[in-house]
């Protein structure tokens, strides 16, 4: 086929055409743009160089023109060729801003040498708002916060794919690996150039872990490997029955050693070889967290002496049943040990007694955990750093080092820099915006002008926290050193949490309801009693204690007590002063009649503590003088003694030597709390010539004489995080010394229930809560005589506890528990290991205002003789007290 000159020309100047088209396209390919001219004059298979005669802008609203001119890179009076590449780079600039849908450029006039330009662009649409579907109201005001879309946001592609990534990334957070987001655009006819978008969420199933296998472990079990994942949990695999065996078996001859340490490390060890744990963990895939528990068993590998273990490979394998399996390949390595161990730089202490320390010898399995640990700060005992600094050496730090790896042998130089010893110079107090500076000072153990001590910081952060004024959580101790004068200042941030309380209750007693108003003013303040500023609503601020109580059911009963303690008596030393009164009256009308009856119960006692710093400062000794009338009239209802008509008295001496050192006061996480009490009256039998054996009750009782013990032990211990195991055990006994009068029918001992005191408190009894049995159901013949009680008791609790929060407005923790009591009329009943057995399950909640409140569920295995629904499943609830 031949054609004529004049058609060749034609159809190469459309070919060309075409081809620079297609080229601009290519290189410009997510974007609608094009370069054309409507004028004769251009010649697109003849490109001719032009200068730059003028530059429009057209179709834009918002933006401006001449920055857009600018960004094009084609400026007035430059020379270029058309068509050319200088036009297409100018193309390609203004689509990468990504605020068009359309970009051309065209020739609108060509006058000579001159070509006049005019960039035509079509704006991307503005965001006017956003939207959720299918996700709840919470959920989508945390993906607002995420996504951080505001009105005006030009909607880009780039936006959408991001807002789409950020609300994927939300839900897998969440264990929502197949989160699907849909996102919907559309025009705000309300607005110019507007649209809204829709973001429909479909959450679906969440994904979980069904097996987590390591492969290529031999140190260790594949339960101890998965064991070591704090939040990347699998479903849970036992073998219940050699597991609870062994369990059983180790908490029963723990309890019966009175060892609670031997318990928590068996429970531990027999939990990581037989169970895989997931304690109030939920089997979930996430990301972050799972990358944080492999570290977890690269640490537990390198504390066995696998310095060299690494993980090789993981790999997700999904299940058809929604879940996935973690397969991760491991290489173990040698396991090395500690050779030579050499200290440089020391001058204070001698290598001997840094080794003493230290405590690794040579031979041992090398842990870097371990010396880590021995080095820096070992909770559980003394460490190297302790050394120095409770001495002083507040600038000292030490730095092992391996000189030497050979085969499985480490050699280390541990290098030391001792600095000089520094003083305290300022302590201060901040946060403490109720209670006076002078309170929270005389509590610490740093004092201006001492030598520095992380210790005695340690003690004095312990201290705040039993004040029960402060977040025991935030109490965070700040030293700031001054290295050039050998000096640091120490400050104490505090936060103030609420520490009155306010009881207001009722309850149902002896078939009447009974009302309870108490105020507790843990922080109050007597010197600022007559100031009317102090009045908010109480003068506060002085560390002093001021307790009303206040119960009735109307004139038949009246109770009312009064107690207030100074722990500070003079200001100078720790020496607590505690004043209290007490008054109850139970009866009928209380009118003249000769039918009349009535219980009368006054008490006063005054109480002196101290704190001991023999056989070492935990130690306190609490000494008191009480006084107790017990006046009857016609009284033989529920208290039935002698003729119902009498006076009975006594005085007497109470000491109490304890010992408390538990972390913190509402949820100890370690420590123990001890306590041996006694109570005596003077034996008044043995001033007189009197025949007892042949008095009458009223006759003998009338001074009476007595001595009670008591003995009560609380040890916690920290298992797993914020798990912890209580165990606690007391006991008491009533004693007589003259046979002939026998013990007294007050004071006694009463087992079983929820332990709340209140109105059946009218003879000075003990309480003393058992869960899973009714109120008082183990006292000695309780189902014959009601009020008889018990002279000797024992309990014993196992517990264990998890903090549901820790917040100081609400602390909340579970519990589960096993116990077991029993309670008998006389030494010659006495039998200890005939005991009452329970175990359930309970729950905690510390409000400021109101004290501790709990609710248990408890199941007595064991029938009480004579009282046919005593035991099986019981509910308590208690107000203000721990049932211990």
């Amino acid at each position: 086929m031949r054609f004529r000159k004049e058609e060749v020309k034609v159809l190469r100047k459309w070919i060309l055409t075409v081809a620079l088209l297609i080229g601009a396209m290519t290189q410009v390919s997510f974007a609608q743009v094009s370069i054309g001219s409507d004028l004769e004059e251009i010649d697109y298979a003849e490109p001719k160089t032009y200068e730059v005669g003028g530059i429009t802008v057209s179709g834009v609203q918002y933006l401006d023109k001449n920055v857009l001119i600018m960004l094009s890179g084609i400026n007035v009076g430059e020379s270029i060729t058309v068509p050319g590449d200088k036009i297409s780079k100018a193309i390609e600039k203004l689509w990468e801003q990504g605020l068009f849908e359309n970009v051309r450029i065209v020739a609108t006039k060509v006058e000579g040498n001159n070509i006049f330009l005019e960039i035509q662009l079509q704006e991307r649409p503005r965001l006017s708002q956003f939207s959720f579907e299918g996700v709840k109201k919470a959920e989508a005001d945390k993906l607002r916060d995420k996504l951080s879309l505001v009105r005006g946001d030009v909607v880009t592609d780039n936006l959408r794919v991001s807002a789409r990534t950020t609300i994927k990334d939300y839900y897998k957070e969440k264990g929502f690996l197949n989160a699907d987001v849909d996102i919907r655009q559309y025009i705000d006819t309300t607005r110019a150039n507007s649209v809204s978008l829709r973001f429909k969420v479909d959450k679906n199933r969440r994904i979980k872990i069904k097996d987590i296998n390591i492969i290529g472990n031999e140190a260790l079990s594949d339960n101890q490997a998965v064991n070591t994942f704090k939040n990347t949990k699998e479903r849970a695999r036992f073998r219940p029955l050699n597991s609870l065996d062994k369990l059983i078996a180790s908490a029963v001859s723990g309890i019966v050693r009175l060892d609670l340490l031997s318990v928590v490390d068996s429970a531990r060890s027999i939990l990581a070889d037989d169970y895989r744990l997931s304690v109030f963990k939920r089997s979930k895939y996430l990301r972050d967290e799972y990358e944080e528990d492999k570290q977890l068993l690269v640490d537990k590998y390198r504390s066995k002496g696998y310095r060299d273990f690494k993980i090789v490979e993981e790999k997700i394998v999904k299940n058809e049943d929604n879940t996935i399996d973690l397969n991760i390949y491991v290489k173990e390595g040698d396991k090395y040990f500690f050779r030579n161990i050499k200290w440089v730089g020391n001058t204070v202490y001698t290598e001997q007694q840094l080794n003493q320390v230290l405590g690794i010898r040579k031979g041992d399995v090398f842990n870097q955990e371990i010396l880590d640990t021995k080095l820096n700060y070992d909770p559980n005992g003394m460490d190297v750093s302790s050394l120095y600094l409770d001495n002083g050496y507040l600038f000292f730090n030490v730095t092992p080092v391996e000189v030497n790896v050979e085969n499985d042998s480490i050699d280390m130089e541990l290098r030391i820099y001792e600095g000089e010893q520094a003083r305290i110079d300022e302590v201060t107090v901040s946060g403490n915006t109720r209670t006076n500076d002078h309170v929270v000072l005389r509590e610490l153990r740093t004092k201006p002008g001492q030598l520095f001590s992380r210790n005695d910081i340690i003690r004095s952060t312990r201290e705040l926290a039993q004040l029960k004024y402060f977040n025991a959580e935030s109490i965070n101790p700040v030293p700031k050193p001054d290295p050039q004068n050998n000096e640091v200042d120490i400050e104490y941030q505090v936060e103030e949490t609420s520490s009155d309380q306010i009881e207001l209750s009722g309850g149902w007693g002896y078939g009447r309801l009974i009302g309870t108003l108490g105020l507790s003013f843990n922080n109050f303040s007597t010197k600022n009693f007559f100031d009317k500023e102090a009045w908010r609503p109480i003068p506060t601020g002085d560390g002093q204690k001021l307790s009303l109580r206040l119960q009735s059911y109307g004139k038949g009963y009246l109770s009312y007590s009064a107690s207030f303690t100074e722990p500070w008596l003079g200001g100078r030393k720790p020496t607590s002063l505690t004043l209290s009164y007490y008054h109850s009256i139970y009866g009928n009308a209380f009118t003249a009649s000769a039918s009349d009856y009535s219980f009368t119960i006054d008490g006063l006692s005054i109480g002196l503590g101290k704190r001991l710093k023999w056989p070492d400062d935990f130690f306190t000794l609490r000494q008191s003088i009480n006084l107790q009338r017990y006046k009857l009239k016609n009284y033989t209802q529920i208290f039935s003694f002698g003729d119902g008509t009498g006076q009975y008295n006594t005085l007497s001496y109470k000491i109490d030597f304890g010992r408390n050192s538990i972390d913190a006061p509402i949820y100890p996480r370690q420590g123990s709390n001890v306590s041996l009490s006694l109570e005596v009256t003077p034996p008044w039998s043995m001033f007189d010539d009197k025949d007892y054996a042949s008095l009458t009750e009223d006759e003998k009782f009338k001074l009476m004489e007595f001595h009670k013990w008591k003995f009560k032990g609380a040890w916690y211990k920290k298992v797993l995080g914020d798990l912890v195991v209580s165990f606690r055990t007391q006991y008491g006994f009533l004693g007589a010394y003259n046979q002939d009068i026998g013990t007294i029918p007050f004071d006694r001992f009463f087992l079983g229930g929820d332990g709340l005191t209140g109105y059946s408190n009218f003879d000075g009894r003990e309480i003393i809560a058992m869960r899973g049995y009714s109120n008082y159901s183990l006292t000695p013949n309780y189902y014959q005589d009601k009020n008889t009680g018990g002279t000797i008791y024992n309990k014993n609790t196992l517990e264990i506890r998890y903090p549901l929060s820790l917040n100081p407005s609400a602390t909340i923790y579970a519990l589960g528990f096993v116990e077991a009591g029993n309670s008998w009329l006389n030494f010659k009943k006495f039998q200890p290991y005939n005991l009452y057995r329970s175990a359930g399950v309970g729950l905690r909640v510390f409000l400021p205002m109101f004290g501790l409140l709990g609710i248990d569920w408890g199941y007595g295995f064991d029938d009480v003789p004579g009282i046919e629904d005593a035991n099986k499943g019981q509910f308590h609830f208690s107000i203000g007290q721990s049932l211990d």
